[in-house]
């Protein structure tokens, strides 16, 4: 039987095509391409996966129409050349077969390619670049921008050829197009610059071109950045203005949001709203009268419900949340919601690995992106016990998949509750959505009759034996690193004393006043953990300062949190210190060393966040407990080094199914 959002699972046309329901998943790079731009079999079957889970368009991520001028991310695929068409006519065929409509974005990065990929000077509208410290970009003529018009136009046919059912001009995001259309981008006083009419120009021959070449019966979307969130940039009052000049070819408005130096606006960051972005879709809705696209931390299904009920969008956008859970669509029309894998919106996998990392696409929550649970078709052929100890995200995930392949399972948690640290960060506001990956995990596991877990139980060797174990996987995580560091251990969270660790702050979360003016807050560690401190108390007013013994802070951040997290840091005033020392805790000072000179910083709270280390207090006991019996022993997750949650869970995954194929047990 469906579920009740009649409005998320409701036909409608465009153009003569029409999509099956109005989830659209949408184009994110992934990196998956191979050297030369061409389409690969990962590519295919990940694109596939997401149409076999009942996704009604699939607009595949952004293609380049003329290489390498216009080319962006490390491997990205090509559609300037008829070669490529083949392949992408297997991909759009495996699609369809599905019930899927199938759109392809066009892109030309302008001044977001990079000289270190292209080997030559970015093109833009100007000279200036695409986001702060970025290249200097060379200017286009009009007889290029005329030519770069065509090979959109000649791009968009090959689309055609290759059974794409849409075409889609990317036109925000600090790309070619965007760099016309935004102020921040163009200062240019020609026939492409100045008035709105003007940036629009480019966009205008771009548009004609692709409908020429095209046709009348096949729809054409617009992306754009409707509100780009930046000082001195496109409101969306502007953007609804040049619309008037580009609104009559196209047949959907895909209303993306912000530009580089806004781009936590755009791969939204953890903490702002579900849907969040609907106003801008609603804007461009209302004044044109055509179907509109929202996106913007959509993960459920009452949330795209309600929107579309509203009448702010036609169309509800998933990018992260189609990577995470390629079955949503079919979870949530015919299944349990509950079972839906929602996306927390870290940006580790997707955003992280592909912007500054140069890696392909993966995500914290999802180990599998393009063969998702074919596993669960595998059995095992012979009688297997496993015991896991350590109920936190990557002991679920491995318990989880164990019994999934027909294992039988015990877990075994110390805590008398389950999902780990996961479970605590996620009681910081900013972090909450990290809550639903436990939830789901805890509902998976109580809905598999040959798992048990059991809670408040200290694990013992002697304990684990009573279960006969084939294989015992520990993944006991991790706690605080806390140094000898003169101080710390007499000071931290002893009476007298405003030292805390981020352990400390969560326990107290709900203690600490709403307005923190004039209180002073030190943070030691400018990690990913002393950053999520600060992000909580500078916007209550408190006199913030973040210590960093490296460098830099926020070291390894994506470039979404990257973003968020200078912005914070601007708008509230942190006084920041890198290549600093932490040299001695008093109760509520911290003594620190900077280019040779000692300071004293007082604080009402301070917090030392260094990050986590390795927690395996078992894990040597069960080793030698079980050496020189037939009993496999793995170490997974945290207790084998702190990292993130994207490790354990993959390892909780593959290194249980790898061990189980590899013993001769699938």
């Amino acid at each position: 039987m469906k579920n009740n959002f009649p409005h998320v699972f409701s036909p409608l046309s465009l153009r003569g095509v029409t999509l099956k329901n109005r989830v659209a998943m949408m184009p994110m790079g992934s990196d998956f391409a191979g050297p030369g731009g061409e389409l690969t079999d990962e590519h295919i079957r990940y694109y596939e996966l997401r149409a076999r889970g009942g996704t009604g368009l699939i607009i595949v991520e952004n293609v380049c129409v003329k290489y390498p001028e216009g080319s962006n991310g490390t491997t990205q695929l090509r559609l300037d050349k008829d070669c490529y068409i083949p392949r992408l006519f297997t991909m759009t065929e495996a699609c369809h077969r599905h019930g899927a409509c199938m759109g392809v974005q066009l892109n030309h990065a302008g001044a977001s390619a990079m000289s270190s990929r292209t080997g030559m000077q970015p093109v833009s509208s100007s000279t200036l670049p695409s986001r702060p410290g970025g290249e200097i970009p060379r200017p286009l003529s009009r007889e290029e921008l005329e030519s770069i018009a065509r090979d959109y136009g000649a791009a968009a046919k090959r689309a055609v050829n290759a059974g794409f059912d849409l075409v889609e001009i990317h036109a925000g995001h600090s790309y070619l197009i965007s760099q016309f259309l935004s102020p921040t981008m163009n200062d240019r006083t020609d026939e492409f610059g100045g008035c709105a009419e003007n940036r629009t120009r480019f966009c205008r021959m771009v548009i004609d071109q692709v409908r020429k070449a095209v046709g009348p019966r096949i729809p054409i979307s617009l992306r754009l950045s409707v509100d780009e969130l930046v000082e001195g940039g496109n409101t969306v009052e502007d953007c609804l203005g040049y619309l008037e000049y580009l609104n009559d070819e196209i047949d959907l408005f895909d209303a993306s949001a912000a530009l580089n130096p806004s781009i936590q606006y755009q791969i939204d960051t953890n903490y702002l709203a579900d849907g969040w972005r609907s106003y801008m879709a609603k804007a461009v809705r209302d004044r044109f009268g055509k179907p509109a696209v929202t996106m913007g931390n959509i993960r459920n299904p009452q949330v795209a419900e309600d929107i579309l009920t509203r009448g702010d969008a036609d169309i509800i956008g998933m990018g992260r949340g189609l990577i995470a859970d390629p079955d949503w669509c079919n979870k949530a029309e015919y299944g349990d919601v509950r079972t839906i894998r929602k996306c927390i919106s870290c940006n580790v996998g997707c955003a992280g690995n592909r912007i500054g990392g140069n890696k392909p696409l993966r995500c914290t929550i999802n180990p599998d992106l393009t063969d998702g649970e074919a596993y669960k078709k595998k059995t095992i052929q012979k009688p297997c016990s496993v015991v896991v100890v350590g109920a936190g995200t990557a002991g679920l995930e491995a318990a989880c998949t164990a019994a999934e392949v027909g294992c039988t399972v015990t877990l075994l948690e110390k805590k008398d509750y389950i999902g780990g640290l996961s479970v605590e960060i996620s009681k910081i506001p900013a972090k909450k959505r990290l809550a639903d990956f436990p939830a789901y995990l805890s509902y998976r596991a109580g809905s598999l009759e040959n798992l048990t877990i059991h809670t408040g139980v200290e694990t013992t060797v002697d304990m684990i034996r009573e279960y006969q174990p084939d294989i015992v996987v520990n993944a006991t995580g991790s706690v605080p690193l806390l140094p000898p560091i003169e101080g710390l251990h007499e000071n931290l969270n002893s009476g007298g004393s405003a030292v805390y660790s981020i352990l400390d702050m969560i326990k107290n979360i709900g203690n600490y006043p709403e307005d923190l003016t004039g209180r002073k807050v030190v943070v030691v560690g400018g990690g990913a953990v002393g950053l999520d401190v600060v992000e909580f108390f500078a916007p209550r007013g408190a006199e913030t300062t973040i210590i960093e013994m490296l460098p830099a802070i926020g070291n390894g951040l994506d470039a979404s949190s990257a973003s968020n997290m200078k912005e914070c840091m601007e708008k509230h005033q942190v006084r920041q210190m890198v290549n600093t020392a932490l040299m001695k805790v008093n109760p509520h000072s911290f003594l620190v060393k900077y280019d040779g000179k000692e300071e004293e910083l007082p604080f009402d709270y301070g917090f030392v966040c260094l990050g986590m280390k390795a927690f395996a207090p078992v894990y040597s006991a069960i080793e030698e407990g079980f050496a020189g019996e037939d009993v496999e022993v793995l170490n997974i997750g945290d207790s084998v080094r702190a990292r993130r949650i994207i490790d354990g869970t993959d390892a909780g995954r593959h290194m249980v199914l790898n061990t189980l194929e590899r013993l001769g047990y699938l």
